[in-house]
């Protein structure tokens, strides 16, 4: 069996993520208030897994995540892509007129923001999770508060979904990363071939480096799929690179590596793993 450390409680998006990178396999999620804790519990049990949430198709980057992975000394050996539907759920008998307050995750929030904003007499509340706050809800027996989560979380707490599907852009995906201790990495990684790597690096505060590494990789015909930038705390406009690269030649990716290098500083590999291509 599997251990994998998720942020948040049974019935959240990085348990349903969890279930679906692993199925088949027998594993049990070890639920976190933060993602701190979770990577300091990952730190704590090298055997244990982990799975991240580290982009939104409509909420952007988590920011946090990377500093995170990169402070950490877990790798990155798999990741998976997942549609996310965001629904709004309250105690059964409850209608939408009854609501005054919403909690849920603040990326959940953002992505549901539209929705929200047409609803003004519903308060917002941010919690650390979409599925512990339908658990808080029903647990408490709250009236009149109602939970943005999946439909997966609300049937688990015995809520009812009042209106599902409530993010504007319907294609709206959460981009996970499956996360190991470098000593049983190995033992984690798919057997699909390794045709992407992510990596984190500075660059020397001098006119194009940013640019001559670029050049570099489109040499080598690495494809960019990724490029984050995040600054340096002390060090005035400078900034941390994070970039995701794909390729179909394992030995040209090391060898543009390898010619990157004298131009770049702090430089890590964060994993190398297989694409997940949404279906």
């Amino acid at each position: 069996m599997h251990k994998v450390a998720i942020q948040g409680v049974a019935g959240c998006f990085h348990d349903a993520a969890a279930r679906e990178y692993f199925q088949g396999q027998d594993i049990e999620t070890i639920p976190c208030d933060t993602f701190r804790d979770m990577f300091s519990l990952l730190h704590d049990d090298a055997s244990m897994l982990g799975i991240v949430a580290i982009e939104n198709t409509i909420a952007g980057s988590l920011l946090q995540n990377y500093d995170l992975l990169r402070q950490s000394n877990e790798i990155i050996t798999g990741e998976h892509k997942m549609h996310i539907s965001h629904a709004i759920a309250a105690l059964p008998g409850q209608r939408l007129d009854d609501i005054v307050e919403v909690n849920s995750h603040p990326m959940a929030l953002l992505q549901c923001e539209q929705y929200l904003h047409r609803h003004p007499k519903m308060k917002v509340v941010e919690t650390n999770d979409t599925a512990g706050s339908a658990k808080m809800i029903a647990q408490g027996r709250l009236t009149g508060h109602a939970a943005v989560c999946g439909t997966y979380a609300a049937r688990l707490y015995g809520l009812q979904v009042l209106e599902s599907d409530i993010q504007p852009n319907k294609h709206n995906s959460t981009r996970f990363l499956i996360v190991a201790h470098p000593a049983a990495a190995g033992c984690f990684m798919q057997s699909k071939k390794v045709n992407k790597a992510s990596i984190v690096f500075t660059l020397p505060h001098t006119q194009g480096s940013l640019s001559a590494v670029l050049t570099i990789f489109s040499f080598y015909g690495m494809n960019l799929t990724k490029i984050q930038s995040t600054p340096i705390i002390g060090r005035e406009w400078e900034y941390r690179f994070y970039i995701d690269l794909t390729f179909n030649d394992y030995k040209r990716y090391k060898q543009s590596i390898d010619a990157t290098r004298p131009l770049i500083n702090d430089f890590k590999i964060l994993g190398e793993y297989a694409e997940c291509n949404l279906q």
